[in-house]
Formats: C-alpha cells, structure tokens, sequence
C-alpha cells in the first residue's frame, strides 16, 4: 500500500488531534506493512456530505495522487458510501476509511476461530451499506429479513440477503462460543483461591510483554499496533498467600474504536467484566499517553466496568529514563494524581517486584471480603 493520508479540521477538532489522530493512522498504514507517502489536510467547519472535503480538494487530491503514484487514500473519519464513491470516481484511486483500515488489520491477525469470527462480524457489518456503494445508493432498509425472492429481484438485494443470513450464521457460532467460555469462567470463580486479573490498554502499551514476564509464558510481541488480537490467559503462583493469580490479556483498543468492533469483541471483552481487578498498561513514552488512558478510559465506561478496581500500569519507562536508580516513590504520584499507579519496565524487569506486591495486596483484600 502506497497511501496519501486525508485529515479535516472541524470546528469539533483541535488542530493537535487532528496531528494525533494522523499520526496514529500512519502507525496503522504501518501495521499492514504499506508506506504513506503524503498527507493532506483541510479546514472545513463541516464534513462535505457527497466528497467529505469538497469536489475542488478531491480533485487536488487525485493530482497528489498521480503525482507521487500513490494507490490508496486513507481517510482519518469515517465515510459513508457516496463518499467513498464519489470520491473514487473524482480520483481514479482506492479508497479507505479508518473503519477499514482497522479492520484489514484485524483480518490479517487474527488467529482463533473466534477472532476471526468476530472479525468476519465487524467486517460484514461495516460493508453492509456499501453493496449499492457504487451507485451510491445506501441499504440501510433493504433486504430487512424477506426471504421471498422476485424475478425482478436486483443483484444488489440478493448480496445484501446473503449478507444478513451469514451475519446471523455468525453470531449464533460466537454466542455458542460465549457460553463455553462462560462455563471455564464460572469454574474459576467458584474457586476461592483464585484471582482474576483483566489487563486493558491503548495498542502496542505493551500488554502482552506484560503477561509474558508475569507468568512466564511464551506469546506474540512485536512492536506495532494489534499485534495480537485473541486473549490470551495465564497464570502465575503465590505461594505465601495460596492465591493462584489468572491474569488476562484483552485485544487493544484506539481512539473513537468503530462502533462495529466495539460489537464484535464484547463477547472477548467479558473476561474484563468478570475480573477482580483491572490492569491499565500504559506507554509512559508515548508523548500522547494521557490522552490514550482516557480514551480507554472511556471505552472502560462504555462497557460498564470502570467502577471495578484499577491500576495504571505506566510501562516502558526505560525509554524515558537510562536506569531504575532514576525511580522515585513520587513519580507514579506525580504522573497520574489520585489514580493508584505503579511505574515499570516490562523489557527490562524495572520495578516488577512492585507489581507483585500490588496483585499479592489485593488478592488478599479480596479474600478478607465477607460474601454478600
């Protein structure tokens, strides 16, 4: 992929989220191995309804375009389909919004029957609308459930019913699939010496690495975004107060995550619901990280598990500091105010020890809770 990324300042963004946002969406062009070779920008008070950035800026596009070969063009919202059609057909050129572009990403990652379930989900959900895309023609109300089939029936309609039907062919696989994994949880919670921990975070915070070094296990890590997509769980052992830790490691998240992903995953983001306590990775490096904290933050409340017991884990200090001896008992204070916090580094082994003896305090707050 050689890709010209498109961003537009609205009067509802800043021009630092829109840098960003941009930013961010270079990373993902990154992440399927393609190259951006220009961005271009806008100030709009509003979206174009039929081009997103106005008929002469798709032009001015489609020259770029021709001008440095370029053979996609990553749009940093979400288009509807007569954008994206007449946008194509101004350009002469691929396009993708930032829908798609997670989505590719996902498709190409995921591994276990049922990330790529809920991928093939997410993916069929978003194109829905987009069957007629080349007339520009929505399907929001078409096909609603008929299986009646007319002899003037248009091909468009026959896509759409297909659609629909492997839509909800998936859905009854990954609610059986749900109910599996709803009877491994129940074991492990009616075990009392068992302690159930949820690592979240931003992509590429390094959740993974994390779950690594804790309980010794071998998994994908690789430095770029949605490296790995299924969750993952293990465990590690403390001896000295019985307590058996499982710890969890979710799919990352992003900023404004697509609604259709959101769906998809909920049946992964569960094990989030049943844990005693949430683990938030953060990449303290990360010029960006308070923001990406409360953009998972925000996804956390969407969920509904915000409420639960929480720790900021700030990872990957040694990227901003040469040695531990750096460390203070202050700095987590300091960094992330009221929030209990720990900083560490994973790569390194700084300050795990500190880790531990978070887990080990509340696993043994939770055994000193009287059941209600």
């Amino acid at each position: 992929m050689r890709a010209i990324l498109v961003g537009v300042k609205t009067r509802d963004r800043t021009e630092k989220d829109l840098k960003y946002s941009l930013q961010e969406l270079e990373g993902l062009v990154e992440a399927l191995n393609g190259k951006t070779l220009g961005k271009l920008y806008q100030n709009r008070p509003v979206p174009d309804p039929a081009t997103y950035i106005g008929r002469g800026k798709a032009k001015q596009l489609k020259e770029l375009a021709e001008g440095i070969e370029a053979d996609t063009i990553v749009f940093d919202a979400e288009l509807t389909p007569v954008q994206i059609t007449n946008i194509e057909n101004i350009t002469d050129t691929k396009v993708l919004d930032r829908t798609d572009l997670i989505l590719s990403i996902f498709s190409e990652r995921a591994k276990t029957r049922q990330a790529k379930l809920q991928v093939e989900l997410a993916t069929l959900q978003h194109q829905l609308p987009r069957v007629y895309g080349q007339k520009g023609k929505a399907l929001s109300r078409i096909g609603g459930g008929m299986k009646t089939r007319g002899a003037g029936e248009k091909l468009g309609e026959i896509k759409v019913r297909t659609i629909k039907d492997r839509i909800a062919r998936i859905k009854k696989e990954l609610e059986y699939i749900k109910k599996q994994r709803y009877q491994q949880r129940k074991w492990r919670n009616k075990n009392p010496d068992i302690f159930r921990v949820a690592l979240v975070g931003y992509t590429n915070a390094g959740k993974s690495s994390l779950l690594n070094r804790l309980t010794k296990r071998e998994t994908f890590i690789s430095d770029q975004l949605f490296a790995t997509l299924d969750t993952k769980t293990s465990y590690m052992v403390f001896p000295d107060i019985n307590k058996k830790i499982v710890i969890t490691d979710t799919v990352g998240f992003v900023k404004d995550m697509p609604q259709e992903i959101m769906e998809a995953f909920m049946a992964t983001l569960e094990e989030v619901e049943e844990a005693d306590l949430i683990l938030h990775v953060v990449d303290i490096s990360d010029e960006n990280w308070t923001e990406k904290v409360e953009s998972v933050d925000s996804i956390l409340k969407k969920i509904k598990v915000h409420t639960k017991p929480q720790v900021l884990v700030l990872n990957k200090i040694d990227m901003v500091i040469p040695s531990p001896e750096y460390l203070e008992d202050s700095d987590a204070t300091m960094l992330s105010g009221d929030r209990e916090s720990v900083i560490i580094s994973t790569k390194e082994g700084w300050n795990l020890d500190r880790l531990h003896e978070v887990l080990k305090k509340y696993a043994v707050q939770k055994e000193t809770i009287p059941a209600s």
